[in-house]
Parts: C-alpha cells; sequence; structure tokens
C-alpha cells in the first residue's frame, strides 16, 4: 500500500461519513432540543445528505490542493449513472399508477393464501415484492414495497419494534432477492458482464438460495408478529384501482423502457422527462411524484460514490489476500460500511481469481446488503420513503443493524450451507 495524499484524506472523510450516518438520529434529537439551531442540525440529521456533504468536502480539499480545476477533473473521471438511475426508477415505481398495479396484483396473491388478509398481505410485502426485484430491479422493488408498508402498516401505528424488524428483513430481502437475474442487483451487475454470468447462472447458483432466504425471512417476521398484524385489518379482498388500464400499461412501457436501458443515462433520462410530460398531462391520475426524495437518494449515492472511489487502494488488498470462507464473510462485514456494488467491483479487479472467489465476494456483498443505510444502493429509497413514522422521523442505524442481523444470518446459512 502506498496511498497518496489525497486518498488518504479520502479514507478519513469516508470514515467520518459512515460514523455520521450512526449519528443522524443524535442530530434529529438535538433539532429538537435546540430550536433556534434546529435548521443545522436537521441538515446534519438527514442522512441522504451525510455522504454528499462530505464529499463536497472533499471537493474544497483538492480545490485548496490541487487547483479550481481538480474538482471537476476527478467528479468527470468518475461514473454517477447508478445515482441517476436509481433517483429516475423511484420516482417512476412510486408513481400512483405503477403502485395501483402492485397494490391490485399483490392483494390478489394474499386472497388466495390461507391466512388473515392482514398477515397474508404483509407476508406478501416482504417476500414475494424483494424478488420482483429481479426483474424490476432492487430499487423500484424497494420503492413499492416501502410504499405498501408504509401506508398499510406503518402508517396504522405498529409498534416499534414491528417497526424495526420489517425494516431489517426488508433490507436483506430486497438485497438477496434481485440475485434470480444478472442485472437487477447492483453488486452482481458489476462483474456479470465480465465473468460471463448470465440469468440461468444466477439463477442455479444464486436465485434459488436468495428465494429461499427470502421466503424464510418473511415466514419468521409474519409468525412472530401474527397477533398484531391480524387487528390491523387489511382487506386483500378490495381493489383500490385509481387508475385506467391504458394508463398503467403505458407506466409499466416506461418503467420497462427505463430499465432495459440501465446503462445509458441518455437514453433512460430521456424516456424519464417523457415520463414528466405524461405525468403532468394526466396530473388528476398522480399523486406527488416523489421528486424530492428522489433527488435526495440520488444525492446521497453520488456522495458514495465521490468518497468510495478512493477506497481502492486498501479495499483491492484486503479482498486478494483472503481465500474464499474468509471473503465470503469478509465481504458480508465490509458492505456494511461500504456500498456492496462498490465492494464486488474493486474485487473484480483483482486477477487470477477462481470460481470460488467470485461466488464468495458477490454472495457475501448481497448477504451484507440490509445491515446499514449504505450497504446496498436501494437502502436509502427505503430509508426515505420510510422514516417519517419513526421517533424524531429518524432510523436508528444500531437498530437497523441488531433487526436485520437475524435475516442476514438466514441469507449465510443459504449462500454458505445450500
Amino acid at each position: 500500500m502506498n496511498p497518496s495524499l489525497i486518498e488518504v484524506v479520502g479514507t478519513g472523510l469516508f470514515a467520518v461519513a459512515v460514523a455520521h450516518t450512526f449519528l443522524t438520529k443524535y442530530f434529529e434529537h438535538l433539532a429538537h432540543l435546540q430550536p433556534n439551531h434546529a435548521g443545522i442540525w436537521h441538515l446534519l440529521g438527514e442522512v441522504e445528505v451525510v455522504f454528499g456533504f462530505w464529499a463536497f468536502v472533499l471537493l474544497i480539499f483538492l480545490a485548496v490542493a490541487g487547483g479550481v480545476d481538480a474538482p471537476t477533473a476527478y467528479l468527470e473521471s468518475l461514473n454517477f449513472t447508478e445515482p441517476a438511475f436509481v433517483f429516475v426508477i423511484m420516482v417512476v415505481a412510486a408513481s400512483r399508477p405503477i403502485l395501483d398495479l402492485a397494490r391490485v396484483s399483490a392483494r390478489a396473491l394474499a386472497r388466495y393464501m390461507p391466512l388473515n388478509d392482514s398477515v397474508a398481505f404483509y407476508f406478501v410485502c416482504l417476500s414475494v415484492l424483494p424478488l420482483v426485484g429481479s426483474f424490476i430491479t432492487e430499487p423500484a422493488a424497494m420503492t413499492l414495497a416501502a410504499l405498501m408498508l408504509r401506508d398499510n402498516f406503518y402508517a396504522k401505528g405498529i409498534s416499534h419494534k414491528l417497526k424495526y424488524v420489517t425494516l431489517g428483513a426488508l433490507f436483506v430481502n430486497v438485497s438477496i432477492g434481485g440475485t434470480l437475474t444478472h442485472f437487477a442487483a447492483p453488486p452482481v451487475l458489476m462483474v456479470a458482464a465480465k465473468w460471463n454470468w448470465d440469468t440461468w447462472y444466477m439463477l442455479g447458483h444464486f436465485g434459488w438460495k436468495a428465494a429461499i432466504a427470502v421466503f424464510v425471512n418473511a415466514g419468521i417476521v409474519t409468525f412472530l408478529f401474527a397477533k398484531e398484524l391480524k387487528a390491523l385489518q387489511v382487506d386483500a379482498h378490495t381493489s383500490d384501482r385509481t387508475v385506467p388500464w391504458m394508463l398503467i400499461i403505458a407506466h409499466v412501457a416506461f418503467l420497462a423502457g427505463i430499465v432495459f436501458f440501465a446503462h445509458h443515462p441518455i437514453v433512460f433520462v430521456g424516456l424519464f422527462l417523457l415520463f414528466l410530460g405524461v405525468a403532468e398531462g394526466y396530473r388528476h391520475y398522480h399523486d406527488r411524484l416523489m421528486l424530492r426524495e428522489g433527488l435526495l437518494v440520488g444525492f446521497f449515492l453520488a456522495g458514495l460514490v465521490t468518497l468510495g472511489a478512493l477506497q481502492q487502494w486498501w479495499l483491492q488488498d484486503v479482498l486478494a489476500g483472503m481465500d474464499s470462507t474468509a471473503l465470503y464473510f469478509g465481504a458480508t462485514a465490509l458492505t456494511a460500511i461500504t456500498d456492496n456494488a462498490a465492494l464486488t467491483y474493486l474485487g473484480s479487479l483483482v486477477e487470477g481469481t477462481d470460481a470460488a472467489f467470485k461466488y464468495s465476494l458477490v454472495a457475501g456483498a448481497v448477504t451484507g446488503g440490509g445491515l446499514t443505510v449504505i450497504a446496498n444502493a436501494p437502502n436509502p429509497a427505503g430509508f426515505a420513503i420510510l422514516r417519517g413514522h419513526f421517533d424524531d422521523e429518524a432510523i436508528n442505524p444500531l437498530g437497523l443493524f441488531v433487526t436485520a442481523l437475524p435475516a442476514t444470518l438466514v441469507a449465510v446459512l443459504a449462500f454458505q450451507l445450500l
């Protein structure tokens, strides 16, 4: 290891940003205690702002150390396609036509389950929707699942314990649930082309194990909180579709086109602008678009890219020095403090690796994807949608970590023993 000054500073700021994410609830609490300075505390308490804030500190350092052109040159060397895609897919997936379709489909599935309506609908939201992320991408699945859980369960005053357990299971299930295909999960996407992994390979080596873990996680949580869920009276036999089918079909076409061109920002941004025009033309069939929430999530991920790009000097060497078993558990742990897509990308740069190394790297990366908000790209989207129903409108990162651990252990058993 022979890091440059910029890499050392970048790593230091990255560590500060990670620590900051664990303090956001404390800053929100300060905002209530000190209303005269609530603005600055609310800013520091916005988890979506954390990495972007410290990324700007890095850019200021680059300008001081290397001149005014240095920050621009550095930013232009990075790839911000993923933050832009997550923003776009989050807004489209959260539109009322798409949400109506997801709600009608989920309730249709729940009706045929031999369970109480509320229990069955909760189970579908926590299991089927994360697996659908393998086809509509994980950020879209996270958006739909979080919105449906928010409107049907969180908004009805569920217990503090159920809020956190649901969040932990959701984050883990979305992270592993996108591995049925080669294009939906960011950590898989980073390596699929280089390692020639197609959907059949993913399904045979990862997908079926992930599906078992997803259903087990959802089943355990549903069983443990069945009594509380039954009291909520969610009716799976009513259809609350409020949008014409032709408009729903049009929005599905937008969603499919954006997913298909996920690697081409010029195309998917163009489709998004056309979507905005349609949404404006049919505004009476739309609620408020989630532009603010989507932009904040995109800002968070852009900051993560900006700071994460300077971690290669130590992270790649750490990954290269592990055997397959150590790599699996090491990747699971490292994912909690860095984006799992960045982790698999850096691992793919290691030369001379075998099939066991590749499997362990990706399996570990998706296994740990629910432990923290920064572990997986879709997590900030779920965070932004659900946090308003937690105390002080802030989610305790330690609470998320603890409640995600059981679901993570189920994923460990699935990927290591099956």
